[in-house]
């Protein structure tokens, strides 16, 4: 696998689309590649943002997340939220590289996604796989990580039940996150800071299925874990979650 960061000029509200930033920067594609690109070049581009003049940071996270657990209950006054099936700090806004501005969360980060890929398609005339990251940090664990908010045009998840291991013994529900690993590994080489590169070019990678379409609904469910079935059940029922105010 081979991951190159795509250098850009500085990329404010009101500049071009996001299918010109990419047709701009990106101006070869080929079948078998795939894009990976910031979720806040996307939100910028989209004008998800708003001067950081106009409202306080924590009514606004507070107005973004679908639940949150009340900032006052720690030392840090960090707010832990979950917004569209994600555990996510502040709901997603972020201050950084914004000029001004608090960067939102896209709209729907799905559909983008699918929107750039049937744009890449066109220019490459066969399959292309796309991703929008975004970063996250873990609990227990110092620094943030890249994730996949959204994808088009592969298979996010392998199952491994039912294969055997190496000793011919089945697994019986493994499966590996392409779709995050591919992220982790894309925002890694992108960074994190003032580095210029919110876009990035992955190829060399035969392991990956791709689709020449959109995921179906099936697929987008596989990425998400009921709370009845998840393993973290008991500590996400723990938290006073509260929901979004209408």
């Amino acid at each position: 696998m081979r991951i190159s960061a795509i250098p850009t000029a500085p990329v404010v509200p009101g500049g071009p689309t996001l299918l010109q930033l990419l047709d701009q920067y990106l101006p070869h594609i080929t079948p078998g590649q795939m894009v990976a690109v910031s979720s806040k070049i996307v939100s910028i581009c989209e004008g998800r943002v708003i001067p950081d003049q106009d409202i306080d940071r924590e009514e606004l996270i507070l107005r973004e997340a679908d639940y949150y657990r009340d900032p006052s209950s720690n030392p840090y006054h960090f707010a832990i939220t979950i917004k569209n099936d994600n555990l996510i700090g502040s709901a997603g806004v972020d201050q950084s590289n914004g000029n001004g501005h608090f960067v939102l969360w896209p709209a729907d980060a799905q559909a983008t996604a699918n929107l750039i890929r049937q744009h890449l398609v066109a220019r490459a005339g066969g399959p292309v796989g796309v991703i929008i990251t975004d970063s996250h940090s873990l609990p227990m664990r110092r620094g943030a990580t890249g994730f996949g908010l959204a994808h088009s045009g592969f298979r996010a998840i392998v199952r491994y039940a039912g294969r055997p291991d190496i000793f011919g013994r089945p697994f019986k529900s493994e499966s590996a996150n392409l779709l995050d690993g591919l992220s982790a590994a894309a925002v890694t080489v992108m960074g994190e800071g003032s580095e210029q590169t919110p876009i990035a070019l992955i190829e060399d990678i035969d392991f990956v299925d791709f689709h020449n379409r959109n995921p179906n609904p099936e697929e987008l469910d596989e990425l998400r874990v009921p709370l009845e079935d998840d393993v973290y059940r008991e500590a996400f029922e723990a938290i006073n979650w509260n929901k979004r105010p209408k």
